[in-house]
């Protein structure tokens, strides 16, 4: 039942997320509990109303409940849980489905999460599919008892650590995530959606204040030189304006901006997707603005052949315009962030070179700065 959707030229096959995988699992031990039948392969309902059928690696009846175990495939876009196995482990109970978090499954010890404190990080969706695959599955067979599911990763515990899940305080494994059942090849989807957790966490915590940055760069800039604790800081990568519509949506009052020049001097131009892919308009931001502040003809080529927004400030520090220059810049980053969050949060921002030796700000970001560190100074304290 392979999938293919093509994006860039290329012909991509889907895969199927641990949510579907341990779905499958789940009815295949179900079946051989009650049939007694070999079981190879089974067939899941998915969300949007499609199928998939999955090959089943192995899959044994023990004392009074049956395990089965499925690979996880990530098609043309395998993450680190390609090729890993997800094990469910069924025994019969009187009525109700039971879903519990076995060994490798992740527990989720913070508030604002998409699952309870103290719960196995089983997402929403995919304990809806497993109940809803198990109870077709009783009806199809005709049982009317219920099911105590399982569900564990062997390896999950040690594929933890290469995600997000001890930073957003879930231990002892990976989540079961997924929305629709399937991945999309080279899809955003996964990201944005693992954004929008650590979104959650932070309004959990605290709904007036958050601070975001697109990668390591503005963390460590957090910490080094504006004395913010990085766990503050939620890394958004190149998705500013879903984050921005996801603050939004969430009710934040207040968002800090720290990233790089490389990344942010695009938002002057509009662009709230800050991969390359998506453009690549730093010079000809930086050229433009210092051509309408008054940059000679070879200035403005030196600046479009720069390969770094580094070498483009260096080229014009010692310029009379340079300062006039990144408050120019600073105004249209806010311009185009205000314009995406219409007006439903305030945000400042501050966007650094590598060197650190040209910063540019918006017109109040020391005030909100001064205002988050106390903030966060009086929850440090328990205030």
């Amino acid at each position: 039942m392979d999938r293919y959707v093509v994006k860039n030229g290329e012909k991509l096959r889907t895969g199927y997320t641990t949510g579907t995988t341990a779905t499958v699992a789940a009815v295949a031990a179900a079946k051989m509990l009650l049939t007694g039948e070999a079981i190879h392969e089974a067939r899941v309902s998915l969300p949007l109303g499609d199928e998939a059928m999955l090959e089943v690696k192995s899959c044994r009846i023990h004392d009074d409940a049956c395990t089965a175990v499925v690979l996880k495939d990530g098609g043309d876009d395998p993450d680190i849980t390609h090729g890993t196995e997800i094990n469910a482990t069924i025994r019969l109970i009187s009525d109700g489905i039971e879903i519990k978090g076995g060994r490798g499954v992740g527990t989720v010890t913070t508030e604002g999460m998409r699952c309870a404190k103290g719960e196995a990080a089983i997402n929403p969706v995919p304990r809806k599919m497993i109940r809803e695959n198990l109870n077709n599955l009783a009806t199809e067979l005709e049982y009317e008892g219920g099911f105590s599911v399982t569900i564990s990763v062997p390896q999950g515990e040690d594929l933890a650590k290469q995600t997000y899940n001890p930073r957003l305080g879930i231990v002892g494994g990976i989540s079961i995530l997924g929305t629709t059942g399937i991945v999309w090849p080279m899809s955003e989807k996964a990201l944005i959606d693992t954004i929008k957790v650590e979104l959650d966490r932070k309004y959990a915590d605290n709904p007036e204040y958050v601070i975001i940055s697109p990668g390591n760069y503005g963390q460590d800039y957090c910490q080094n030189n504006l004395g913010i604790d990085i766990n503050y800081a939620v890394k958004i990568s190149n998705f500013l304006g879903d984050s921005l519509d996801y603050i939004a949506y969430k009710g934040f009052k207040k968002v800090l901006l720290v990233g790089h020049t490389g990344k942010l001097v695009k938002v002057a131009g509009g662009i709230m997707n800050t991969h390359s892919s998506y453009g690549d308009c730093r010079m000809e931001i930086i050229s433009a603005y210092s051509a309408l502040l008054g940059a000679d003809s070879e200035t403005v080529d030196n600046i479009l052949n720069c390969v770094t927004t580094d070498q483009a400030m260096d080229i014009i520090k010692e310029k009379e315009y340079y300062s006039s220059l990144k408050k120019k810049l600073a105004e249209r980053v806010k311009y185009h962030m205000d314009f995406r969050l219409k007006g439903k949060t305030e945000i400042e921002f501050i966007m650094f070179t590598t060197d650190k030796m040209h910063t540019m700000e918006s017109s109040n970001f020391k005030t909100l700065l001064e205002s988050f560190k106390t903030e966060t100074s009086c929850e440090k304290e328990g205030r």
